[in-house]
């Protein structure tokens, strides 16, 4: 799981995925021709990152889209009010509040997720473990110490975890022991992104785009015609275009740690938690997964960060899921790739040996 959830993941200047074509290349109509053109927002302060929304509709549809723009960014705001573990009046800020026993009421949106999120748990073998606040907090703790936890510290806190420690009720969920909770840091970003997605699509335009962070979205066609264009940024020294992902319809979540990391005692530490014990992972510089929709795309890249090359067999199991694993350093990585992944890509990442 992710240490340092208040991101959701990487700000957009370091994030792995940026949409290089959401509005790119996109002229003005000529006077009187009502055609394809792009329209873009990008909403302040929405998961700690930036946002970019995109719609493509007929220069006559300037209102609709304007109007399916305020749709999506609602739409994540919304999300982020009921699901961010920071925001301190969030419904699961206030789960993780309560004393055990206390059935905290939850809207069927949190619910929702949370029971996917249980399900999710049992098909990563335990690597993505929304339950694993406990273990969080204790390498935050450690982060901003700057003194690595114990051992007995860690085992207190995986002593917290696990969806045994966590009832789900009709209506409501509550925590079975005192200083049990939830983080929804490696999923709730996907789901806002659906949901912003959704808004957009129910519009009725040719096509659209969500990126929060650099985790995309997209469905339909660009105002050029075709499909969408995703870069995947390069781990090692920021190139935008290290790979390029070509979709239609579909989502695309990135998972680095080669740029986030924290150091005690000149040891670097990866911001990825492994749930089942308690520890920092540090398998793979940067997962791409590639699925139907961003809440699966954001859940398995988190989980296969933890899993490394092995994952991609818990992978194959799930239809409709594409993954590239980057593994090791600048001047010797391999990739790692589910069998059709390389048909999603227009644009190879270069041999190790291409980069500086």
């Amino acid at each position: 799981m992710i240490m340092d959830s208040k991101k959701w993941k990487l700000p957009a200047w370091l994030c792995v995925a940026v949409a290089l074509s959401a509005g790119t290349g996109c002229r003005p109509n000529p006077p009187g021709k009502d055609g394809p053109e792009t329209f873009k927002h990008n909403p302040l302060a929405i998961m700690g990152t930036e946002t970019e929304l995109t719609v493509v509709a007929l220069s006559s549809e300037e209102d609709k889209a304007a109007a399916a723009l305020r749709g999506a960014e609602q739409a994540l705001r919304e999300v982020e009010a009921k699901m961010s573990s920071w925001m301190e009046a969030s419904e699961l800020s206030l789960f993780n509040q309560a004393p055990a026993g206390q059935a905290c009421k939850l809207s069927e949106t949190t619910l929702g997720l949370l029971r996917l999120s249980a399900q999710l748990a049992v098909k990563t073998d335990g690597t993505f473990d929304v339950t694993c606040r406990p273990i969080l907090q204790v390498w935050r703790a450690a982060k901003k110490s700057k003194r690595l936890p114990t051992d007995l510290q860690i085992a207190a806190a995986t002593g917290k975890c696990g969806w045994d420690k966590i009832e789900l009720h009709s209506d409501s969920a509550s925590k079975k022991v005192d200083g049990a909770g939830v983080d929804l840091g490696g999923i709730a970003k996907g789901f806002g992104i659906d949901q912003a997605s959704k808004a957009l699509e129910d519009a009725g335009l040719t096509g659209g785009m969500v990126n929060v962070g650099g985790d995309v979205r997209c469905f339909g066609r660009r105002a050029g015609g075709g499909k969408w264009r995703i870069g995947v940024r390069s781990p090692f020294d920021g190139d935008p275009t290290f790979a390029i992902i070509e979709l239609a319809n579909g989502a695309v979540c990135t998972s680095g740690n080669y740029e986030r990391f924290f150091e005690i005692d000149s040891k670097r530490y990866s911001h990825i938690v492994d749930p089942r014990t308690g520890r920092p992972v540090d398998r793979a510089p940067s997962v791409t997964v590639v699925a139907p929709t961003a809440t699966a795309a954001d859940a398995w890249a988190t989980a296969l960060s933890v899993l490394g090359e092995g994952g991609l067999e818990l992978i194959g199991e799930n239809s409709g899921l594409e993954a590239m694993l980057v593994i090791g350093g600048p001047k010797d990585y391999r990739l790692a790739m589910t069998p059709g992944f390389p048909k999603l890509l227009s644009k190879r990442p270069p041999p190790s040996a291409q980069l500086p």
